[in-house]
């Protein structure tokens, strides 16, 4: 790499919870720079979870597992050796899976029918942590990428 490796910014906790995991999620969740509009979508989705009847834990928790079950192990790679591109599967760090986790729910909420992104990201939250969903069902599509190309992981760099 030509340049040092980029700081990691400080992030403050939510003015709620008190919880950075949430400022990093709202984070994803803006857009155009509107963080307020963001932290109301996000509470408000929080408060629907928690008037829902199947479940019994406070939402952040609800939320947190959620988030924990659609968080991948392994990805695949492209690598290209003598001439063939592989997909080679990967570990993941801990701070790519949770980016990736929040990058994949938040674009399945975005995608369901529901009338506002609230309702929305809240049914999205319910599914994750049900281990259903399509932010889930994108976490177990990498994993079976990764085992169908796990005959190619000596190729590892």
């Amino acid at each position: 790499m030509r340049k040092a490796r980029a700081k990691k910014r400080i992030l403050l906790p939510d003015p709620k919870f008190g919880d950075k995991l949430v400022t990093r999620f709202v984070n994803c969740l803006m857009l155009s720079g509107n963080k307020e509009r963001a932290f109301r979508i996000f509470y408000e989705a929080l408060d629907i979870v928690s008037k829902s009847d199947k479940i019994d834990e406070s939402p952040l928790e609800v939320w947190k597992k959620a988030l924990n079950n659609i968080m991948p192990q392994v990805e695949v790679r492209s690598r290209r050796i003598g001439g063939a591109t592989f997909q080679i599967p990967h570990p993941i760090r801990e701070d790519r899976r949770i980016s990736l986790a929040m990058k994949w729910m938040i674009n399945a909420a975005r995608n369901r029918n529901e009338k506002t992104m609230s309702q929305r990201l809240a049914s999205e939250i319910v599914a994750a942590y049900k281990e259903e969903g399509a932010s889930f069902k994108k976490k177990q599509d990498t994993h079976k990428m990764a085992e169908a190309n796990k005959a190619f992981s000596h190729f590892r760099f």
